[in-house]
């Protein structure tokens, strides 16, 4: 495993300075529903310029993370900072800068996506004409345009995925947040995504994206932070993070205290096997 004080902030060392600030840094950041804490004192600093992955099982409390990260959600308390500005004291400054794809995506579905994106342009206060321009070439290279006039209620999956993604760097912003951006995406609209994505972090862009598949994560991304129970487990580099262990997915394993469950199969013994045929 990783040695904890290589890969357990959001640090790469102290021996020298940071060739830039970071993308996002989060400060005590708490959130409860209930009885039920979802994020218990989140201390992290996301780098610049970097594909990150937040990966953690499901309910380990990604989701509402990247919610209060992007001022969708309001913690109980801490404080986040994106690309060097205060979430909550300065949102419309931090919103300029962000682009934001969430699971469970609602968008205008009566607007067709050529129109969509006109929409979103405008509301973002691009000019008519670059807005027009930059969707035409977002279309393009997603694949959408033969689909740009078709309403979008009537997309697929992974189309709303596409357009949602179109929407959310239409104003090319400096840091870009996924959640679960794959989930439920055919392979073919999968790596469409991905070589957008790809291309946008080369020109010095911030991704910062939450999956629970820890091969996507592997592939796609250099920094990763581990997250289980409301709490970061470990952070940094990837190869940093996974240590000696053969995978992510080992090391994942591993951090958020996974191994020796499968043992639990054992009481399983009546599924399957002759038990169906014994019926």
């Amino acid at each position: 495993m990783p040695d904890q004080g290589d890969a357990t902030n959001g640090t790469q060392g102290t021996g020298g300075a940071r060739s830039a600030p970071p993308a996002v840094r989060v400060e005590g950041l708490w959130k409860r529903f209930g009885e039920q804490v979802a994020v218990a004192g989140v201390d992290l600093e996301l780098p610049a310029g970097r594909f990150i992955g937040l990966v953690g099982p499901n309910g380990a409390g990604k989701t509402t993370t990247l919610s209060m990260v992007t001022g969708l959600l309001r913690p109980d308390q801490g404080r986040v900072f994106v690309a060097g500005h205060d979430v909550w004291a300065d949102p419309v400054e931090v919103k300029s800068r962000i682009g934001v794809l969430p699971e469970g995506l609602r968008l205008f579905e009566r607007l067709s996506g050529r129109e969509l994106l006109g929409y979103m342009g405008r509301l973002r206060g691009l000019p008519g004409q670059e807005t027009d321009k930059r969707a035409t070439q977002l279309l393009e290279v997603l694949g959408l345009a033969g689909s740009q006039h078709k309403l979008v209620v009537d997309y697929s999956t992974g189309m709303r995925k596409k357009i949602g993604l179109a929407a959310a760097l239409l104003h090319n912003p400096e840091v870009l947040f996924l959640d679960e951006p794959f989930e439920g995406v055919d392979p073919v609209s999968a790596q469409t995504i991905r070589g957008v994505l790809e291309r946008y972090t080369a020109s010095g862009a911030t991704v910062v994206f939450s999956s629970h598949v820890m091969e996507l994560v592997e592939s796609l991304c250099d920094w990763v932070a581990v997250m289980a129970a409301g709490r970061i487990r470990a952070a940094g580099p990837l190869a940093a993070v996974r240590g000696d262990a053969p995978s992510l997915q080992a090391a994942f394993l591993e951090l958020v205290g996974a191994h020796g469950r499968d043992a639990a199969g054992d009481s399983l013994d009546w599924l399957g096997g002759s038990g169906a045929a014994s019926r």
